[in-house]
């Protein structure tokens, strides 16, 4: 007796569990405290997308693979580098109190009317091409004697002075050119008055500013303006208190 074996191919279904005996899906994670680790997306492996700290999104791609990367950047591919950047670098008290808590003083005595002076000069660096965003808050003393001192008077004139302040980007931290020059980014303006006297303590001034960098070492450099009447003395302590700096770098 002759016999034909046939050999059919069966598929086999298997589901697999992990902490439990019956998966319910093709992989079931089962337990109410249980985690996935993909260890290609950490921060080692993934440092411009995953700092470590704050938590990153997770993508989906369409064929199902998990990524980091949002729809429509990518890197390499002859490209360059396209993630998207959003860190913070925070500076407080970033311009030197003084031996007497009156920061950088711009000085505009009895014989001019106006002043400028640089503040104080900060380096950061950007990974890549970005757009930042710079916010600052200055403290300002004001007086109409000589700063910086242990003791100074206030305005108590009938007369009006007007106190700017902004900052120039210095590309590369090699010197503001010409072309740097012409640009001046997050100013702001106030004007102080008094009577009979003034009041003893710090005011404040603030101003936000965007600007496009390249990759590299850069600077902010911040410079202080001030103007008065004719024969009138005028000081200004830029930054003798508490002050800060925020710099949002983006791509």
């Amino acid at each position: 007796m002759n016999y034909l074996l046939f050999l059919a191919a069966i598929p086999v279904l298997a589901q697999v569990g992990i902490g439990t005996s019956n998966p319910q899906q093709d992989l079931h994670v089962a337990g109410s405290s249980s985690t996935i680790r993909i260890e290609s997306l950490n921060s080692v492996n993934e440092p411009t997308l995953n700092d470590g700290v704050n938590l990153s999104p997770v993508y989906l791609k369409g064929n199902g693979d998990l990524t980091l990367e949002p729809p429509g950047f990518n890197s390499g591919a002859g490209l360059g580098n396209l993630e998207p950047l959003n860190f913070l670098i925070n500076i407080p008290n970033f311009v030197p109190n003084g031996p007497f808590g009156d920061g950088t003083v711009v000085p505009n005595d009895i014989s001019i009317t106006s002043s400028t002076a640089e503040i104080v000069q900060v380096p950061f660096t950007s990974p890549q091409n970005a757009l930042i965003e710079v916010r600052y808050v200055l403290t300002i003393d004001l007086s109409d004697e000589f700063l910086p001192q242990p003791a100074a008077s206030t305005f108590s004139d009938v007369s009006t002075r007007t106190i700017r302040c902004y900052f120039y980007i210095d590309l590369n931290s090699d010197g503001l050119d010409a072309t740097e020059l012409s640009k001046v980014y997050g100013l702001h303006g106030e004007a102080y008055a008094s009577y009979a006297q003034g009041s003893v303590g710090y005011a404040f001034i603030h101003g936000v500013g965007y600007g496009s960098i390249p990759q590299g070492n850069h600077s902010l450099v911040f410079y202080g303006e001030t103007v008065d009447g004719t024969n009138k003395d005028t000081y200004v302590g830029f930054g003798g208190s508490s002050d800060y700096l925020k710099i949002r770098i983006y791509n």
